[in-house]
């Protein structure tokens, strides 16, 4: 039998009164691959920062790490290599339990944090001014790895996530996938014994994610190496977990094999009801030829938009689709004005008026900005600053405070918030809400400012299917009673066939379909 690796033990967290975890228990043996699910605020990352021994420690139980400690150097190893040589000195490794939240003396959860490695959610943490492989050595230099070998390995690493091909490039020139790949590759350099993947390929359309999914499920394999992987999606945990757990409001209420677990998550899946069919309106939003191009060290001239043409109806909810690097994110900053195109127009009508977002000043982009909400699926709330504050003066509203609570309240509802935990939330910090909560939070901050026309950058990376579901009905509730016009972009094809009325397909940078979203996704389904 599997040695255990983790022990977790009646595992409890409360944040300001409220129990987050309910007396967690439960076990992962080494080279185990964990998957836990749950929706929004079911506990998930309190849970794994629990695991990794970072922020505030439980209310009470523990995280049992059973190891082999070196007795003459710092390394660690996972306990059935006890009574081996040490790699690095020769010394000799023993048999060691290290409870992470126990009263340490000797530095010894350093020392397990040590042989441990994190993938966040949404953020690449790269230095997007360098190359991949200077990224993978400043990931060696971390840990000192011998300066003479450090190359080679780099190397080594960066083949591995087969990106050898891409080994030169600027880190910011890369897609998504690519991107999520380097850093990969980055946490492999510290040789860990477990990885933590916190929603890893949440922001990456299916194709590319499952690339990604491969690659871990391969690291894994080939490092002797054990990873949890939190995600809202059953595919994922399905493609890469031996084991799942589900969590449900902080308790485990299913714990097995994924293909159960998911059945038991399925069980609270629900579909909303139907909106009526909108009143599409007049164009607002007339594209033409717009393009972008970036000159790139490594890769030259890159055009990122080409020549793109298209128009979008008020009350009408647009989809943008296309792989990792098809240029859809680029589309949408152009449209929300934070980049110039090369060349093209991009005209929107306030009022009566038809403003060219190409042209600077007061009277075109810098009057259009302000009826343009944007968010981005790299959305970030003032940490420090409550989600009142967040939603009101953080962003240049000043209300009296009766009327910016009642403003906020209305927000967060049709953000997808049930009123009663829209209340709850107020006075509270991002930190104190779970990451779905936090994505509400920044569409409520995008739509106080009471846009004409919202673009919507991933809008469901990575979130739960019934959170998906609320923000379904939050976009149709904004369209149906605020005349609000939607850009969706995004890989979701599921959450696109949902709210789209239609959708323009992106490849390379140039737009190769448009039409009912039924028929361009048709259309893809059979290629």
């Amino acid at each position: 039998m599997t040695s255990p690796f983790i022990s977790v033990q009646n595992l409890c967290m409360n944040f300001e009164g409220k129990c987050v975890l309910d007396n967690i228990s439960f076990e992962i043996p080494e080279g185990d691959i964990v998957g836990i699910i749950g929706r929004s605020g079911s506990g998930k990352s309190v849970l794994m920062h629990l695991l990794r021994g970072v922020e505030e420690p439980p209310t009470r139980g523990s995280v049992i790490y059973h190891m082999s400690a070196c007795d003459t150097c710092d390394h660690m190893d996972v306990q059935s290599q006890a009574g081996t040589t040490c790699p690095h000195c020769r010394g000799n490794l023993v048999t060691t339990d290290v409870d992470l939240w126990g009263e340490q003396t000797d530095g010894m959860k350093a020392r397990v944090m040590h042989r441990t490695a994190i993938m966040f959610q949404r953020t690449f943490a790269l230095y997007g001014d360098d190359r991949v492989i200077e990224n993978v050595l400043h990931a060696l230099d971390d840990i000192d790895y011998p300066q003479e070998k450090a190359v080679t390995r780099a190397a080594d690493l960066i083949d591995q996530v087969r990106l050898s091909h891409r080994m030169m490039h600027i880190a910011r020139d890369l897609s998504g996938g690519e991107k999520q790949r380097v850093v990969l590759a980055r946490q492999l350099a510290k040789d860990p014994a477990m990885l933590f993947a916190d929603e890893p390929t949440g922001t990456l359309d299916p194709e590319t994610a499952r690339i990604v999914h491969g690659m871990l499920i391969e690291a894994a394999r080939k490092n002797n190496m054990g990873m949890v992987v939190t995600s809202h999606f059953s595919q994922v945990i399905e493609d890469m977990a031996n084991r799942a757990i589900l969590l449900t409001d902080g308790e485990i209420t299913a714990i097995g094999s994924p293909k159960s677990v998911i059945r038991s998550f399925a069980r609270d899946y629900h579909e909303i009801e139907e909106s009526l069919p909108p009143e599409i309106g007049e164009t607002i939003l007339s594209a033409r030829d717009v393009t972008k191009r970036y000159i790139s060290v490594d890769r030259g001239v890159v055009k990122a938009v080409n020549t793109v043409t298209f128009d979008v109806a008020e009350k009408e909810i647009f989809g943008i689709i296309g792989k990792s690097g098809a240029g859809k994110t680029t589309l949408s900053r152009i449209i929300s004005g934070i980049i110039e195109p090369t060349s093209g127009e991009m005209n929107i009508r306030i009022g009566n008026d038809w403003v060219d977002m190409t042209k600077p000043g007061i009277d075109q982009r810098g009057r259009a900005k302000g009826y343009i909400g944007l968010l981005h699926q790299e959305y970030d709330l003032f940490p420090h600053r409550t989600v009142l504050d967040n939603l009101t003066d953080s962003i240049g509203l000043e209300f009296p405070k009766e009327l910016a609570i009642r403003k906020a309240l209305i927000t967060l509802s049709v953000a997808g918030f049930e009123i009663g935990r829209a209340e709850e939330i107020l006075d509270r910090l991002p930190a104190e809400l779970s990451d779905g909560e936090r994505h509400r939070v920044a569409l409520a901050q995008v739509l106080i400012r009471e846009p004409r026309l919202v673009v919507l950058d991933e809008p469901t990376g990575t979130m739960d299917p019934i959170t998906k579901q609320d923000v379904k009905h939050s976009i149709l509730h904004a369209r149906d009673e605020m005349d609000e016009t939607f850009i969706v972009v995004s890989h979701d094809m599921d959450f696109v066939r949902d709210v789209c009325d239609r959708v323009a397909l992106m490849r390379g940078g140039k737009i190769i379909e448009i039409g009912k979203t039924a028929d361009v996704l048709a259309s893809i389904e059979s290629e």
